[in-house]
């Protein structure tokens, strides 16, 4: 394809930005409560706004791509995007912030549907493995940069006067303005989407969801996106609570820690797959999973510091392996069922706000063990469902195209 190099690279900066806006959710939510003066239940509503949306959209977004096409739904994204960027930065108040996420997460979801088969269509099925690793690598180094953009914007003279995180809104409004721009001139090529990338008629989600095994994965998809985002948007809070520590400084490294070592632990995970039962490897992430877990929220700040970003390296796998798992208990409409098991990310939303809803009540130590929880249904994937057919998971930035795909997974 002619201008193969500058659309793939488009799409890499599409990538980037979904993972940068993403995840500065995290480190902003204790100077957002500061600000705002926010109970722990209202902060809550900040991550389930936006993790709503993206749960809403999934398979809506789907039908958007067959019927008017990739360069439609990517500047219906952006528009939407731009618009709760801009709202925030013109008002902001907690609840501009509430509704501002959401619509950006609107588009995050759009953007997430439709990249995904653009990159097949632009690079070419041949390398499409190939990118798609290379999109996962964006993902996660934007998932490191966005906490460390958010400390050095943090640390300017003037940031004790409050709000000083609104900036960022203000660039992502510029930024957007320019992807629209890229988006209306760049050739993008006309997608076809192949079958495990179409949304499916109604009757076939009728099916799916009348199956008991596909409501257990959906579950599982629901409690791993619930776990991810629950400790990457609580554990700056968590360490400034119980340790004093400050979230614009080591509270922030923790997260951007987290992400990195996400990235690390996805790249091990395929090494492992390739060796190792799926299952047994499902199994002993989350059991390590478990004990960082344990000692984050249970040991003294200097190992809470370290054990909380080693989590994110253990839940690394669980997204992919999860759904692979999923996608081989069933043997046809594995379009739609991607559609389902995507709509879990309705985990992102209701988790984090049950945690801050309990954290007012009981502290928020004791609610964020409600991960343990979360983890052991992950656990017990491992053991009830069917071994892969092949030992090998989704790309896990193809299952992002319909979903977020993780966290980050």
């Amino acid at each position: 394809m002619k201008h193969r190099a500058l659309i793939v690279g488009y799409i890499l900066v599409i990538w980037f930005v979904i993972s940068f806006v993403t995840n500065l959710i995290g480190p902003l939510m204790p100077i957002i409560i500061q600000d705002f003066h926010l109970s722990l239940g209202l902060a809550g509503f900040l991550p389930f706004s936006f993790f709503l949306a993206y749960g809403l959209v999934s398979i809506p977004g789907g039908l958007l791509v067959e019927r008017k096409g990739s360069r439609f739904t990517i500047l219906t994204a952006f528009l939407l995007n731009g618009i709760g960027s801009l709202a925030i930065a013109l008002w902001p108040s907690y609840m501009t912030a509430v509704g501002g996420l959401f619509v950006i997460g609107l588009g995050m979801a759009l953007l997430q549907v439709v990249i995904n088969p653009l990159m097949r269509t632009a690079g070419g099925e041949p390398h499409f493995a190939f990118f798609s690793v290379m999109g996962q690598l964006v993902f996660g180094l934007a998932s490191f940069l966005s906490p460390m953009a958010f400390q050095l914007l943090m640390e300017r003279p003037d940031a004790a006067k409050g709000l000083a995180w609104v900036p960022f809104y203000w660039i992502f409004v510029v930024g957007f303005i320019a992807l629209i721009v890229a988006n209306q001139t760049l050739p993008l090529p006309e997608v076809q989407l192949k079958d495990d990338e179409r949304a499916g008629g109604w009757s076939a989600y009728r099916e799916l969801l009348a199956r008991r095994d596909v409501r257990l994965f959906f579950l599982g998809i629901m409690a791993y996106v619930g776990t991810e985002q629950t400790l990457a948007n609580w554990m700056s809070q968590f360490l400034q609570t119980y340790h004093g520590i400050s979230a614009t400084g080591d509270g922030a490294d923790a997260v951007a820690g987290f992400w990195g070592l996400m990235s690390l632990g996805c790249l091990l995970g395929l090494g492992l797959l390739k060796l190792l039962d799926s299952r047994v490897v499902l199994a002993g992430f989350t059991v390590l999973a478990i004990g960082s877990v344990a000692l984050a929220l249970f040991g003294s700040a200097h190992v809470a510091q370290l054990a909380f970003p080693a989590s994110g390296f253990f839940l690394s796998v669980m997204f992919s392996v999860v759904f692979s798992l999923g996608l081989n208990s069933v043997p046809h409409h594995h379009g739609a069922f991607s559609g389902v098991l995507c709509t879990g990310i309705l985990g992102g939303a209701v988790v984090p706000l049950l945690v801050g809803l309990l954290g007012d009540a009981i502290g928020l130590r004791a609610a964020m063990s409600t991960v343990f929880l979360t983890l052991l249904y992950i656990l017990s994937v491992s053991a009830w469902a069917r071994p892969l057919v092949t030992n090998e998971t989704v790309p896990l930035s193809r299952l992002l195209s319909r979903f977020k795909p993780s966290p980050e997974a």
